[in-house]
């Protein structure tokens, strides 16, 4: 990538070059007393808790966690809302060379969506993991290949580990299943939303019958997303590519929104509208949500009693999301953070543990193949169905879409852009247009977009 675009995706202009070139490796007994982490929210905290044997404890407000040593963890955590998150961490690597032992970025996360833009290569800010001593082709051989490509370069070198994978399914409502299709066994009604073309005649039945098969038309949009054949943008270019795939869920979502399939009144994700969705009295039938979808997003939606979601296979495989765990170049704690990526991304029974407790679905092969088939792994809130089961096999056939350091952007500001037109606000054309104004207003250095059509 550009140096020029590098500094704009990396919020600060001085971040590229200045981060010193690859850490050097120092001995166990030399490391920092501080290992500063940045996320978004506690979710890694509570992971690293529950299964890092270091851990002694953790201060009552969660931001200090002492280890075993001595060692403490300070936790720097800022939202993700408006760019936040991405906006205070580029601060910190930016100024990583400078920085005191102390005030160092140690371990930082980053999102599948935004990902690219920390593990590219000229960014130099996320260490390659064979510097850490950490042999991603012995030591993560059990990892899905796709979380592996996500967390490496553009060469092929892995700048991350995470213990997620986030195969999506789709979550339906047992007692809509029974109204339309008389049975709300999951093997049933996956024959019914097999694939788009049965997905859409399926979606007739439903609305006969006064029900929306989905809420949004966003809920479809990682589907098509996930299936891109091209990057939004190639390294070092300047034009984004609107793939085929992409065009393919605008020309989808006009029609099934013009249909009735889909309720108008429902704008995107992330709002009260599709929180209420997702409730007792929606006429809404399913959701396409990956495990954390699941237990962070419809279960504290949901105003009914358990068992009245189930889960079943998609029409698309798709994922989406997964938090990646970086040792950021410059870290005066390489062996704790070594230490931490392997017994969080490459241990089997941490992660089987996490797992148990938190129903994540996580990466190791073995590990959720064994679990898709251990009825102990059931779901009170699916009614005692264990999802291992259908989101193994999805996990199994994930291939991942090209990346970009610019997905975040595309993604978000073609939905915007569509959503208007999908609401009937602006024209097609108008919607392209503004999609190429937004675009480049966030992009500078982006000089064209390129239309699949």
């Amino acid at each position: 990538m550009k140096k020029k675009a590098l500094a704009v995706l990396l919020t600060a202009s001085v971040i590229a070059g200045t981060m010193g070139g690859t850490a050097t490796i120092v001995h166990a007994d030399e490391e920092g007393k501080v290992i500063n982490i940045y996320s978004w929210n506690d979710e890694f905290r509570q992971r690293l808790e529950a299964v890092y044997p270091e851990v002694k404890e953790t201060s009552k407000d969660g931001t200090v966690t002492t280890l075993k040593d001595g060692t403490e963890i300070h936790w720097i955590i800022n939202p993700n809302q408006d760019g936040v998150y991405q906006q205070k961490l580029d601060e910190a690597l930016m100024n990583q060379a400078d920085a005191s032992a102390d005030d160092k970025v140690d371990i930082f996360l980053s999102e599948t969506d935004y990902v690219y833009k920390y593990t590219d290569a000229a960014a130099d800010v996320a260490m390659p993991l064979k510097d850490l001593g950490i042999d991603p082709d012995k030591d993560l051989a059990d990892q899905y290949d796709f979380t592996k490509t996500t967390a490496s370069d553009a060469d092929g070198v892995q700048r991350g580990s995470t213990w997620q994978c986030c195969p999506g399914l789709l979550v339906y409502r047992r007692d809509i299943a029974k109204d339309v299709f008389g049975t709300d066994d999951p093997e049933e009604v996956g024959k019914k939303m097999k694939d788009w073309d049965t997905a859409k005649a399926t979606a007739e039945e439903l609305k006969a019958k006064g029900y929306y098969t989905f809420a949004s038309y966003a809920d479809t949009f990682r589907l098509y997303g996930n299936s891109i054949s091209q990057p939004w943008v190639e390294d070092g270019a300047t034009t984004v590519n609107v793939d085929q795939q992409v065009m393919n869920w605008i020309k989808d979502s006009k029609e099934w929104l013009d249909a009735g399939y889909l309720n108008k009144t429902v704008k995107g994700q992330w709002n009260d509208d599709w929180n209420k969705a997702m409730g007792s009295e929606s006429k809404v039938f399913a959701f396409l949500f990956p495990a954390w979808g699941i237990d962070f997003t419809l279960k504290p939606n949901w105003d009914g009693e358990d068992g009245e979601w189930a889960v079943t296979n998609p029409p698309q495989e798709y994922n989406w999301g997964g938090s990646y765990i970086h040792a950021a170049t410059g870290t005066d704690n390489p062996e704790h953070a070594k230490d931490i990526i392997l017994a969080l991304t490459g241990n089997k029974d941490n992660l089987l543990k996490i797992s148990k407790d938190y129903s994540d679905f996580t990466n190791t092969k073995s590990g959720m193949q064994e679990v898709a088939k251990d009825d102990t792994f059931a779901s009170d809130f699916l009614g005692g169905q264990n999802p291992f089961t259908y989101f193994s096999p999805v996990a199994e056939n994930i291939k991942i879409a090209p990346l970009s350091a610019y997905d975040q952007g595309c993604v978000e500001l073609i939905q915007n852009a569509f959503s208007d037109y999908f609401q009937g606000q602006v024209d097609y054309d108008k919607a392209k247009s503004n999609f190429e104004t937004a675009i480049k207003e966030r992009y500078p250095e982006i000089q064209e977009v390129n239309w699949a059509e």
